[in-house]
């Protein structure tokens, strides 16, 4: 191909190819256990997709309604009613997404104006700052620090201006695992009231969370929920992350100017898989015993991490698990990250990736969201070298 006859000036100068999808790549081309992407290695119940197909095969093949499919909706408010007792119209109120990332880029591409600022907690998300940034908003960005990774909300305070027409949160929390209390809830309820602060709740993992904590979603503070857009993902949810499906629950004003935006960057998402996912939904256990589910694999992960130098830090809820690794090597960890997939065969995400200063606290995190032999094949890899 020929040379681009012209300059160009990138509106993400600063961005390249993703941490997930590099250190997947480098997994891949060393033949390493891949604990680095957030993604499950074991399938969903043989009956959704028996329903996908049952959908596809009776010919409900073209465009959805742009707002998603009226069962999949009603569905949806069904469950945030029952867990949350929050009652969101699923006509005008709940939008059926491609996935969490289109529709947090969404959110912030309906509401946040030029000059605008957007309060993050870092570590933070990769695909939020860059969302940001292509609506010439400005990023404020309140740290979370090591071992427990909780908001310090007096910092958080500070950070408030009037400028400030967005705080984005994230509970439980990717990379960290950590999770909101009540009170934290209430600290943001308090720092927002009486301000045209938006808030935007990535709460994908939702069903996710450890020890017989309850997840404090935002739908459960009417207060919070009244200037809230929230996110979450039928992918994390049911491990089929590849399908990209997730929802988005806000009050009406809010929800009408998201639509105008869905509406052309995706418009709709994919009709079969939407029917599968509200027949899929009437039986409410399949999402129920997830954190039970899950929390086995996290004990087992910690278990499996005894036996080497590793720190192994709090982990309340999401597949991840961060561990300081300090105690075995000096190097930064975008070098031990390096280092253990080539030569220990084990691929993690160096956490400074979620900083913008690429702050390094020599902390890892690796996804347990495997089979169990693949997680022990990991155990015998790291603790011959680690």
């Amino acid at each position: 191909m020929p040379h681009l006859p012209f300059p160009l000036e990138s509106r993400l100068p600063d961005v390249g190819t993703t941490i997930f999808t590099t250190m997947s790549r480098l997994a891949q081309a060393c033949g390493a256990i891949n604990l680095s992407q957030g993604f499950p290695d074991f399938s969903a119940e043989d009956v959704l997709f028996e329903r996908v197909s049952h959908w596809m095969r009776s010919g409900h093949n073209q465009y959805a309604p742009m707002a998603g499919v009226a069962a999949l909706r009603e569905a949806i408010a069904a469950k945030v009613g029952t867990l949350y007792g929050a009652g969101y119209d699923p006509e005008d109120e709940i939008t059926v997404t491609a996935g969490a990332t289109q529709a947090l880029f969404t959110a912030v591409a309906a509401l946040v104006h030029p000059g605008d600022e957007v309060i993050v907690f870092e570590p933070v998300y990769d695909s939020y700052v860059p969302a940001i940034q292509l609506q010439g908003g400005v990023v404020r960005r309140a740290r979370l620090s090591a071992p427990d990774y909780r908001p310090d909300w007096d910092a958080v305070r500070q950070l408030v201006t009037p400028r400030t027409r967005m705080i984005m949160v994230n509970t439980p929390h990717n990379p960290t695992g950590s999770v909101w209390s009540a009170a934290d809830l209430q600290a943001l309820a308090e720092l927002t009231r009486d301000t045209g602060i938006v808030v935007v709740a990535d709460e994908v993992y939702e069903h996710i969370v450890f020890d017989g904590v309850r997840h404090e979603s935002v739908a459960r503070y009417p207060e919070l929920a009244a200037r809230s857009v929230i996110v979450s993902s039928f992918g994390k949810t049911f491990h089929v992350t590849g399908w990209k499906v997730g929802y988005v629950l806000a009050p009406r004003a809010l929800m009408a100017e998201f639509r105008k935006v869905h509406q052309f960057n995706v418009f709709t998402v994919n009709t079969p898989v939407q029917l599968a996912l509200a027949d899929y939904m009437e039986e409410p256990s399949r999402y129920g015993g997830l954190a039970a589910f899950y929390q086995g694999k996290r004990d087992c992960f910690r278990a499996g991490l005894a036996g080497t130098a590793f720190e192994v830090l709090p982990c309340s809820g999401t597949y991840f698990q961060t561990v300081r690794y300090s105690a075995i090597s000096s190097a930064p960890d975008t070098a031990f990250v390096d280092w253990l997939t080539r030569e220990v065969g084990v691929a993690a995400i160096p956490l400074s990736a979620f900083f913008g200063d690429g702050r390094d606290e020599k902390v890892i995190r690796f996804c347990f969201a495997k089979r169990d032999e693949t997680l022990q094949a990991a155990f015998e890899r790291l603790r011959r070298f680690c």
